[in-house]
């Protein structure tokens, strides 16, 4: 038995006991002491954290773009080994068939662009989906210039025999992280999502991206 870690709890327990005995703040249950760790843990949460490079210059922001790239890498070979040995080509492609899946029919560059791919990238991933017989394409009858996407009975038996590994995949993505910090992660990269949406439904040409992404970042 560690009986560090038994006297340090005893002596949480008695910090808390102390600091409660007339505030009463807190209920003398355990809930009311996990609410009491959480609060007085605060302050080390808003403490600015260390990263390489912080002594000599490096910015927040670069570090938040780098890890975002490992992150994305990370993901990706995770999705390379769900993927491995099936008929899917790249991980696009079973992100592709759970949209439709999820969301039914809809127009080609409605999919691309809800999975943040450039027409080109996204119309070779349609195709290729096509071609396995996975997704079905019909004309539209409110555009007759359009084509709606649908999921085949084939792409969904193609996208359960890899489910099971693909939410294995995306289990790890998450690593240690608790329940709380997935839903501060979440809150955090939905905000930056909404930012990012936004400019990416504009469809600013390349050479003026930068630009005028600055100019919405500095109304906000």
């Amino acid at each position: 038995m560690n009986y560090t870690l038994v006297k340090d709890v005893l002596d949480l327990i008695e910090k808390f006991e102390i600091e409660n005995l007339h505030a009463d703040a807190y209920s003398q249950q355990v809930d009311g002491f996990k609410k009491w760790i959480i609060d007085n843990s605060s302050n080390e949460i808003d403490q600015e954290p260390n990263w390489e490079g912080k002594e000599n210059g490096r910015s927040p922001e670069s570090v938040i773009n780098t890890l975002i790239v490992h992150m994305n890498r990370y993901a990706k070979s995770y999705s390379k080994s769900a993927i491995h040995g099936s008929a899917f080509a790249t991980q696009e492609d079973f992100i592709y068939l759970i949209n439709l899946k999820a969301f039914g029919k809809m127009k080609k560059m409605e999919l691309i662009k809800r999975n943040v791919h450039e027409k080109p990238v996204g119309m070779q991933i349609i195709n290729r989906l096509i071609k396995q017989g996975w997704v079905n394409q019909t004309d539209s009858e409110t555009d007759k210039r359009s084509k709606l996407l649908d999921i085949t009975e084939k792409g969904l038996m193609a996208l359960e025999q890899q489910m099971n590994r693909i939410r294995q995949a995306s289990t790890l993505v998450t690593g240690d992280l608790n329940h709380n910090e997935k839903m501060e992660l979440i809150r955090i990269l939905n905000k930056l999502d909404r930012f990012h949406q936004i400019i990416y439904d504009k469809n600013i040409e390349a050479e003026h991206l930068i630009a005028e992404t600055l100019k919405s970042k500095r109304s906000y």
